[in-house]
């Protein structure tokens, strides 16, 4: 699939198993899936622009880089969105952050929008939408649609695992928008969870089940 990266570096595989192993506890799911954020950031990250600037070291002055232009937005799927969201943080504290608060209708199994709440100018700003699971994408799509809406043209998802149908409905939808995961799995069972997965990620963040 075009613009899809699976990060495959061993330690982001290693937290991985340690997710989906059904025993593993809220606590270490938790710390697991905060770490596994800032390994998939450095990835989503790896192109940010960089302007040369002047410094004094404790020896001389001397130029180097930091990052150039608006900070970026991290925009959370409420709720499990937000375990990926603090570990993101601890790697750019200074990024601006949106809320996007979406349930799944278990009818329709279409994503419905509860609240949106986004810094200004998203025109001006890399938008990093960040949800540990991308299933069938519908709310992906749905915030993506909103996050449009709002000016955004520069985005990125990022979640911890894609099913193929996912991936295809995003990429149909949003061909512009670049995805980035740490696998992608068999596909969706009958009740749309991905197998072999992890189960619910927010049930399991948040000790919900």
């Amino acid at each position: 699939m075009s613009d899809v990266t699976v990060v495959d570096h061993p330690l982001v595989q290693h937290k991985l198993t340690l997710m989906r192993v059904k025993d593993t506890s809220t606590a270490s799911f938790r710390r697991l899936i905060r770490e596994m954020a800032t390994l998939l950031c450095y990835e989503a990250t790896r192109d940010l622009a960089l302007e040369e600037v002047e410094i004094e070291t404790p020896l001389t002055r001397t130029r180097s880089p930091l990052l150039a232009g608006k900070k970026l937005v991290f925009a959370s799927i409420l709720r499990a969105g937000t375990g990926l969201l603090d570990g993101m943080l601890d790697l750019v504290p200074a990024a601006r952050v949106a809320h996007i608060g979406l349930y799944r209708d278990p009818q329709t199994l279409q994503a419905v929008e509860y609240y949106f709440k986004a810094p200004e100018d998203l025109d001006e700003r890399l938008v990093i939408v960040v949800d540990p699971m991308l299933a069938t994408g519908h709310s992906a799509i749905a915030a993506i649609d909103r996050l449009k809406e709002r000016g955004a043209t520069n985005i990125r998802f990022v979640c911890v695992l894609a099913s193929p149908e996912g991936l295809s409905a995003l990429q149909g939808h949003h061909p512009d928008v670049s995805i980035i995961t740490a696998a992608i799995d068999e596909g969706l069972n009958e009740h749309a969870y991905i197998v072999p997965g992890l189960g619910d990620a927010g049930d399991r963040i948040f000790g919900t089940k």
